[in-house]
């Protein structure tokens, strides 16, 4: 199969284990806080949420995106495509730009049962997005061989959401502290900043049409 994948394919799946890193250094960082938390007694420190592996958490996540627009770059400069390429894109978008925006979220604070449920949306229609445009891309292409817009807001798009948290997370406003505070509804809990990813999703599903660029 290695033999059928062009330059572009690689750089696809380079957006894809960037991605890939980007969630198993949250869960490194997850396990050492928890481990140094525990250690001072306490449930929330503000030196338990500035690790190295967060920083190469949000470090990777941009470098996915670099990899995003690049493929496609290269595939017109070359004009050399596989016939994997669309679906590898979208996989690997689904991995750096919805499960993986997600994975921070939790990691940061966002893990009430309503928190959980929103990202589990948000996900669900990163996927339904990039289904969607699979499907319709041929329809969209234009004469020159480009999509001529998006519906919806592409899947990248997420990364704004990780920006916030990362202001947040620089600020130490994060786990017990996060912005706009905890709040109890139904038995569960809810953090009003999980609401970012319930917007980000749902433009993704929306009919707003984007010009391509």
């Amino acid at each position: 199969m290695l033999r059928s994948l062009v330059l572009a394919d690689f750089i696809t799946l380079l957006n894809a284990a960037c991605g890939t890193a980007a969630i198993f250094a949250c869960l490194n960082h997850m396990d050492v806080a928890g481990r140094a938390c525990a250690a001072a007694g306490r449930e929330h420190l503000p030196e338990c949420v500035d690790s190295p592996w967060l920083w190469a958490a949000f470090a990777l996540l941009p470098l996915s995106f670099v990899a995003d627009a690049l493929d496609g770059l290269v595939a017109r400069r070359s004009r050399r495509q596989s016939a994997y390429g669309g679906d590898l894109d979208s996989l690997a978008d689904i991995v750096s730009f919805g499960v993986a925006p997600a994975v921070v979220g939790f990691t940061l604070g966002l893990r009430g049962g309503w928190d959980a449920l929103v990202l589990i949306y948000f996900v669900a229609c990163g996927i339904a997005r990039l289904a969607r445009f699979n499907v319709t891309a041929e329809a969209l292409t234009t004469d020159s061989g480009k999509v001529s817009h998006f519906e919806g807001t592409p899947i990248p798009t997420s990364l704004a959401v990780v920006l916030v948290l990362f202001v947040a997370w620089r600020g130490h406003d994060v786990g017990a502290a996060l912005w706009l505070g905890e709040h109890r509804f139904l038995g569960a809990t809810f953090h009003p900043l999980v609401l970012l990813y319930a917007v980000s999703g749902t433009m993704m599903v929306s009919r707003v049409r984007i010009p391509k660029p």
